[in-house]
């Protein structure tokens, strides 16, 4: 049994948020960088050498790279054999969200009153147990302007996989400008109605460029892909040819009886990192 301090863990999400909050993930930076060298259309290549430059200069001034500075989305695994002590681990995940966003916009709110928590908690904390020793930690900074164009779907096996990526595709174009394109698009295919949206959610950890170790996914992530490039939306909506940088896919199965097709959408600045706590103290990736 190893004993792994929630304060640890704080730590991590603390320090974690203090850096993507203006740093965008660097897989993303490179691919935001290699759309606009490869754009032919002027506007949308201005419009990408402006989001190059508001990448750069955050990082430089430590200062957030988008005045939404999201909704906090942790997933934690927890190895079995891990007792976590100083605490409950929610509390101390809301705690460090609390203290790191001292100096950042506050965006979360009771969906009734409408009253602001004034301290952006609580967040969105997914926790798996798994085996190990060990704890891993991923966290995003979601914002909403991409949330908001995100949508489930619960198809019958009738209408099948060419409707569900039918619907994939629409998705985005419906989308337009809306989310700031170029996006990356996160999609969950099976599992329940739950299962489904988390799994979009997660895909979005994913690095641009990675390939899905499923040879299935794989070719179907590339084919999405190339579809949506193909609408021709392009940055901010200004047309050109990348309209997404990258689209990631998870699966589970599901029951006989249904099809549950879920997209995350994400604008160009994914913010998002990831570490590992165990006897040895936090590792950041």
């Amino acid at each position: 049994m190893t004993n792994i301090s929630v304060d640890l863990i704080a730590e991590g999400i603390k320090k974690s948020i203090d850096r993507i909050s203006c740093e965008v993930e660097p897989s993303c930076a490179k691919a935001v960088a290699a759309a606009r060298d490869g754009e032919k259309n002027a506007t949308t290549r201005f419009a990408l050498d402006v989001m190059c430059k508001n990448i750069e200069y955050a990082k430089a001034a430590h200062l957030p790279v988008c005045q939404d500075t999201g909704m906090v989305v942790v997933f934690i695994k927890i190895g079995q054999d891990v007792r976590l002590t100083g605490g409950f681990i929610d509390d101390a995940v809301n705690c460090a969200v609390r203290e790191a966003f001292l100096p950042l916009r506050k965006s979360v709110l009771d969906p009734v009153s409408r009253v602001n928590t004034r301290d952006n908690t609580p967040a969105v904390i997914h926790t798996k147990i798994v085996k190990g020793d060990g704890v891993e930690v991923e966290i995003m900074l979601k914002g909403f302007g991409s949330e908001n164009m995100s949508a489930l779907y619960m198809l019958n096996p009738a209408q099948g996989l060419e409707t569900a990526k039918d619907l994939i595709v629409d998705t985005v174009k419906k989308a337009a400008s809306n989310p700031c394109p170029p996006v990356i698009i996160g999609v969950g295919l099976g599992g329940t109605f739950e299962k489904c949206a988390e799994m979009s959610k997660h895909a979005l950890f994913r690095k641009i460029g990675s390939e899905n170790p499923d040879p299935v996914l794989d070719a179907l992530e590339k084919e999405l892909l190339s579809r949506i490039n193909e609408l021709g939306i392009g940055a901010q909506g200004f047309g050109g040819a990348t309209t997404a940088l990258g689209l990631f896919i998870e699966s589970y199965p599901t029951h006989i009886s249904s099809l549950p097709v879920a997209v995350n959408v994400l604008c160009h600045c994914s913010r998002a990192a990831k570490f590992t706590v165990d006897e040895g103290g936090v590792k950041y990736e």
